[in-house]
């Protein structure tokens, strides 16, 4: 199963960004964008899925709004988690928990999805006896925060290893959906086995290589401003932790690229947004474009920033296959990107951890100063 979803969602996403442009006038760009229809459609699905849980899974399914369980995450092998596995659930629980997984995401974001909880199954195939986490793609787990409505505040963990997706809903709207975390081990598949990913497919291809094209694409005096570190870090920058990191972005920034360099450079963002519904998608790029504050911050309180602000920092190899990462940031979002670690079978750097959070505040929070 080859990964061929580069020009599809990211070209979705631009042209939903360039319909709802369209569509409302400054200064009140941002206040105009409330996406109904992702947190309608998440709704539903929660509601069908709570619906078909018995009395024992229920209690586990749903938890206060209010609870520490719902900024606690993570993308490790955690033998403990919140929330009902897959495993645990009969066809049509499962079935309803995959709609609810599916309802949250674009169609890119749930087939990146479902290929990283089959590389569990690489994992386990491979590792075998010497394994020393649980490896499953069954052990992803759903979370419901609070209730399900068109008023009142609720939210939605989806977790598990590799995998932390996280939306908060405030009276019928979406209004954060960070951290969004993906990995991958093997970031390329080696080895083959029957009815799982082939050998050469990358689930994670866009974010790795649209980056080393933009690396390649610096001249020597733009690639010493970009690289950052001749190390690359050991992980991403405040993993599990409820905010990201508040330091300013390092970097070359995007008003230092030429034109070529910058539609580079904007379709990595765009490939990050893409995982996300059309609207969802749509607003992140309208944030970037307009201003630093999220969708329902006065005028008054904004400050323009748009693409100028938009920093690319390179960390470790110049290459391929040895350790190497990247973080693209913004008044209004962090991503960052690692892969230094080797896979199951010891290729070196073939795993990969890569993350969307929100500056302005993961959970829909406020950022950590």
């Amino acid at each position: 199963m080859t990964t061929t979803s580069r020009l599809r969602p990211v070209t979705a996403c631009t042209a939903a960004a360039a319909m709802l442009v369209a569509s409302v006038t400054a200064p009140r760009l941002m206040g105009a964008l409330r996406r109904p229809a992702a947190a309608e459609s998440m709704a539903s699905a929660a509601i069908d899925w709570l619906a078909t849980l018995d009395a024992e899974q229920k209690p586990r399914a749903m938890q206060p709004f209010a609870s520490p369980a719902r900024t606690d995450w993570h993308f490790v092998p955690k033998n403990d988690r919140k929330g009902v596995q897959l495993r645990d659930m009969n066809d049509r629980q499962e079935a309803a928990a995959l709609a609810l997984v599916r309802s949250a995401l674009s169609q890119a974001g749930y087939d990146k999805s479902v290929m990283i909880m089959k590389l569990d199954e690489i994992l386990r195939r491979i590792e075998g006896a010497k394994a020393k986490n649980i490896r499953d793609p069954k052990r992803y787990f759903l979370t419901i925060f609070g209730t399900p409505a068109a008023t009142g505040s609720w939210g939605l963990s989806i977790e598990g290893h590799h995998l932390s997706f996280n939306f908060t809903v405030r009276d019928g709207v979406l209004v954060d959906s960070t951290p969004q975390f993906l990995g991958a081990n093997p970031a390329v598949v080696k080895t083959s086995f029957d009815g799982l990913p082939a050998p050469g497919d990358r689930v994670l291809r866009d974010e790795e290589t649209l980056a080393f094209e933009l690396l390649a694409a610096l001249d020597e005096p733009q690639r010493a401003k970009a690289v950052i570190a001749k190390e690359p870090p050991q992980e991403i920058r405040a993993a599990g932790k409820p905010q990201p990191p508040a330091e300013p972005a390092a970097g070359i920034p995007f008003k230092e690229l030429t034109a070529p360099q910058q539609s580079i450079l904007r379709r990595l963002v765009e490939t990050y947004c893409a995982v996300m519904p059309d609207e969802v998608a749509a607003e992140r790029l309208q944030l970037i474009e307009a201003r630093g504050g999220k969708a329902d911050t006065a005028p008054q309180q904004s400050v323009h920033h748009g693409w100028d602000d938009v920093h690319f920092a390179w960390s470790g190899s110049l290459v391929p296959g040895v350790g190497h990462g990247y973080r693209v940031e913004g008044p209004t979002f962090s991503i960052e990107f690692v892969n230094v670690q080797p896979d199951a079978e010891g290729n070196p750097a073939n795993h990969i951890h890569c993350v969307w959070r929100d500056r302005t505040g993961d959970f829909d929070l406020p950022p950590a100063r």
